[in-house]
């Protein structure tokens, strides 16, 4: 490319090593041309290209700048797509040029090449003598060719071309390439498109198969051998790619009958003949074409027509060669499975006898042609016919003989209910280790549409309340009644996930009053719970269902005497530890409906309180978390597994179908099959969601950073000396060992010196901690508005000395940690609802959820538990329905320590985080030992 002025000195382009020549062009001139002498600047194209996408839309550019760096443009946009091909120059040398192109890119081409301005076609001239201005088309295909070979040129080139040519800078004399590169490039960039357009020869006729109740036998077999004669032919068809609406048969091409053959190209037989020597090397049937003096027709076998259908349509795609089956041709048969139980009769509600007579359910084939399902006796002359492509309700079938056999030959045995309605919502099942699409029928098409989206469903179900309950639901609440009511008459189990806060206790209690109201639902409600939500069942109990009997089962004298007798028997409370001492005694009365409160203590199916809970019968289970998956998907099992047994299969069929395809490969169908088969079965509603956040009252979350004091400093970076030295010269347990005691030593660094140095009480702890003196700054404001404040701390001893330090100031404080007996922990949480302490200490583990504490208007989480979820479900013992003032969550970290690069990860969302939200410190025992250097080193100053 040269560049030039016609009216001031040589351009400064800025391009280093620029060439500078005098050449003599030649120019349009009005309706002639004319030579000029100019200094120009000398580009090769590959350099020139940057430059002429600029000029294009430089102010003041010439039209000729302006054309070519449209041009430009257009050819980054070609070869960016992978339009490039290999070839030989006229002189004989290894050249890329752009191509095949498209009918769509000869169009935007040619309209390209007709805008080519006359300033834009100068050309140089090597002496006198007539010189032609040259043709706009050429001219621009000539530079895109220049572009690619410009840009193309590497050393992967090898490995289109399976030669060393068209990879080194400079062009190579390679003479000997002509004939490949003109075989790999003519048809594909020639101006026709090759096709086989598939064509029935058959006779008039009714088909192979008809109705078969509307024919004798006699005429079925004339159809058969009717039938029989018709066969498949494969035409070459060709398309022109300068009008793509002209076609033309190939046989009509070669004999002088194709309109506007001008259309096609003057080598349109060389380039059609070329195409398909290309086919039949991939599709060795497409030989016989090139045979005969046209390449008009091919007669097919029914195994050629069957293979076109499959991979050889695939391959001969890849030459170049589409195939066009006849519109009339349904492409194949479907085949899908059918759940549908025997009909019961005397039951009022199917659906609710299925689940509860521990039926089996049929599996059945159902073998359609579109939406037309067929006969057993269409099936069976199907499998007779043995052909691959067969006449069927005057549609020419596509047959897959090895389905159809697989189809007659699998006994599927009857399916377990609950078995049954799992395949229904996900929609298939395994048959021979295949799965396999399958739908429901009868009642369990009915159960199916009744749980499916439990949401909407509940959301269409009357809104009327239970008249017994002393409260006004909310509607998402009622929603949740509806919801579980079904369920558990159903005889199905349910998990409640709602986000802490959100009101479950009070929907259960309500789930208890609707079950009263009907005889066949009603009895005694058992609740599970953390011994530290006793009290607060006993109060919700009273407080919205007045008049219901509640119990403690629970401690020294604690008897089931009189339960039932006269009454409902109300509600049952206990706690884990209790149910797994009692579970005989729990397990002989009849209960109407047990509940798992917090059941994330349950977890572990393999645990004594998981097992003796499953042996405790009822009329409904439902299980209450606002974490159903805190860990790992084993743990979803588990939690549903125990409300719904059976549900989720086996543990470990559930690890290898669902957790591991999920939670290691991130197989996103995989999560979609089990986010179906999971749905019906648990209501997950957070604070966020639509319906809920106006309900609630703002809340705000904040870092707030401080500084370490210069002996916090000190201690950090010995411990940090100290034991990175140790961890890298260990391994395996020892190692990741010595990585907890690293981190937990620099947690209790942050907190305060004195935790880590285990000080004994009378111990110096003002002026030592840079937390401490923030939540001295914080309290003061709080308590000078006159708010209440909840103080999270994981560690029992921090607690202690935040206890002792507040003491001192003069501020009175509550502590409530696991050693605190359940009478007193109910004291506490009344006497801080009631404003008589305006601080609240409490264990992250023993207090982080189950508690109601809406008093507070500020969350201070002193030191990270660095699992987002459970810091969140500690908050929420504030931040939950009922609670009317605006919520300040605080989250104390510690500049420039391991706290700061954690918070800052959680953030972020990075892969460590992610791992990090389900195991906590453990996460980092498998970094490297520079990661982990990285991650623990102090940065910043201290004050």
């Amino acid at each position: 490319m040269a560049f030039w002025s016609l009216t001031g000195p040589v351009p400064e382009l800025g391009v280093e090593d620029a060439v500078t020549e005098r050449l003599t062009v030649l120019r349009p001139h009005g309706a002639s041309a004319r030579r000029v002498v100019v200094d120009a600047v000398l580009l090769p194209v590959g350099r020139a290209l940057p430059l002429l996408t600029r000029c294009r839309a430089l102010p003041g550019a010439s039209a000729g700048a302006a054309f070519w760096g449209a041009a430009a443009v257009e050819a980054l946009w070609l070869l960016a797509r992978g339009l490039v091909l290999p070839g030989v120059s006229a002189e004989g040398f290894d050249a890329w040029r752009v191509g095949p192109l498209e009918a769509e890119d000869h169009e935007r081409v040619a309209v390209l090449a007709a805008a080519l301005p006359p300033q834009a076609r100068a050309v140089p001239v090597a002496g006198p003598g007539a010189v032609a201005v040259p043709a706009a088309a050429p001219l621009l295909r000539a530079f895109f060719d220049a572009a690619a070979d410009a840009l193309v040129r590497s050393p992967a080139a090898p490995l289109l071309t399976g030669s060393p040519v068209l990879a080194a800078p400079e062009p190579r004399q390679v003479p000997e390439l002509r004939d490949w590169a003109a075989e790999v490039a003519t048809g594909r960039d020639a101006g026709v498109a090759v096709s086989l357009r598939l064509e029935l020869d058959a006779r008039p006729g009714p088909g192979l198969l008809g109705d078969a109740s509307a024919a004798t036998a006699d005429d079925r077999a004339d159809r058969d051998r009717d039938a029989a004669d018709h066969a498949f032919r494969a035409v070459v068809q060709l398309r022109s790619l300068a009008d793509p609406t002209v076609v033309a048969d190939a046989a009509d091409l070669w004999a002088g009958l194709a309109a506007a053959p001008e259309l096609f190209g003057p080598r349109a037989q060389v380039d059609t003949l070329l195409t398909l020597r290309r086919a039949a090397r991939v599709w060795p049937p497409a030989a016989r074409l090139l045979q005969a003096a046209a390449p008009g027709e091919l007669a097919l076998s029914d195994q050629e027509a069957a293979a076109l259908l499959g991979e050889a349509s695939q391959a001969l795609a890849t030459a170049g060669v589409a195939v066009h089956w006849p519109k009339g041709l349904v492409r194949e048969l479907t085949a899908a499975g059918v759940l549908e139980p025997t009909p019961r009769k005397g039951t009022t509600s199917a659906a609710t006898s299925l689940l509860s007579s521990g039926a089996l359910v049929d599996f059945r084939w159902r073998v359609a042609v579109g939406d037309q399902e067929l006969t057993e006796e269409e099936l069976e002359r199907l499998v007779a016919a043995h052909r691959p492509v067969v006449r069927l309700r005057d549609q020419w079938v596509v047959v897959d003989q090895d389905l159809v056999r697989r189809i007659r030959r699998a006994e599927v045995a009857p399916v377990p209910a609950l078995d049954a309605l799992g395949a229904a919502l996900v929609g298939s099942i395994e048959v021979d280790g295949e799965q396999v699409p399958v739908s429901a029928g009868g009642a369990l098409a009915e159960l199916r549409a009744r749980i499916a989206d439990p949401e909407a469903r509940a959301a269409r179900e009357p809104r009327a309340q239970p008249k017994a309950l002393a409260a006004t639901l909310r509607d998402y609440q009622l929603r949740g009644v509806n919801w579980l009511h079904r369920m558990t008459s159903l005889g199905l189990g349910a998990c409640l996930a709602d986000d802490m806060g959100l009101g479950k206790t009070v929907t259960l209690i309500a789930l208890h009053l609707r079950r009263e109201e009907h005889p066949e639902t009603a009895g005694p409600t058992l609740v599970v719970c953390p011994a530290s939500l006793l009290g607060n069942w006993e109060r919700e109990v009273d407080r919205f269902a007045p008049g219901t009997a509640v119990r403690r089962f629970h401690g020294p004298g604690r008897d089931l005497d009189g339960l039932g007798e006269g009454t409902d028997g109300g509600f049952v409370l206990t706690t884990y530890g209790t149910m797994r001492r009692d579970a005989e005694l729990l397990a002989g009365r009849e209960w109407g409906l047990l509940v798992a409160d917090e059941a994330q203590h349950v977890k572990n199916p393999h645990a004594a309180t998981a097992r003796a809970l499953r042996t405790i019968p009822s009329l409904g289970r439902v299980a209450l978390t606002g974490t159903p998956v805190e860990n790992n998907l084993s743990e979803l099992w588990s939690l549903l597994d125990w409300a719904t047994p059976g549900l989720l299969g086996t543990l470990n069929s559930f690890r290898d179908r669902y957790a591991k395809a999920i939670e290691g490969e991130r197989d996103e169908r995989a999560a979609a099959r089990l986010a179906a088969l999971v749905r019906p079965f648990l209501l997950r509603r957070r604070k966020s969601d639509p319906g809920i956040a106006p309900e609630l009252p703002p809340k705000t979350e904040t870092d707030q950073p401080v500084a370490l004091t210069r002996e916090q400093a000190s201690l950090y970076e010995a411990l940090v000396r100290e034991l990175i030295s140790r961890i890298e010269e260990s391994d395996g347990i020892t190692r990741r060992g010595l990585v907890m005691k690293l981190l937990t030593g620099l947690k209790q660094v942050c907190n305060h010196p004195a935790q880590y140095l285990k000080e004994p009480d009378g111990a110096k702890l003002a002026g030592r901690s840079g937390k401490l003196e923030l939540l001295d700054e914080l309290l003061d404001t709080v308590l000078a508005e006159d708010g209440s404040t909840l103080v999270f701390t994981q560690y029992v001893a921090m607690g202690r000395i935040i206890e002792r330090h507040l003491a001192a100031r003069g501020v009175e404080t509550l502590f409530l940690h696991g050693q605190t007996s359940v009478k007193r922990r109910e004291e506490m949480v009344a006497a801080f609802q009631a404003g008589e302490r305006k601080v609240f200490l409490l264990s992250l583990k023993a207090a982080g959820t189950g508690l109601n504490l809406t008093r507070a208007g500020h969350v201070i989480h002193y030191d990270r538990w660095w699992n987002p979820a459970v810091e969140d479900q500690a908050t929420d013992r504030a931040y939950r329905i009922g609670q009317t003032q605006p919520v300040q969550v605080h989250k104390l970290v510690a500049e420039g320590t391991v706290e700061d690069r954690v918070a800052q990860m959680l953030k972020q969302k990075k892969d460590l985080a992610e791992s990090v939200l389900g195991s906590g410190e453990a996460a980092f025992s498998e970094l490297s030992d520079a990661e982990l250097a990285d991650l623990v080193a102090l940065r910043g100053s201290t004050r």
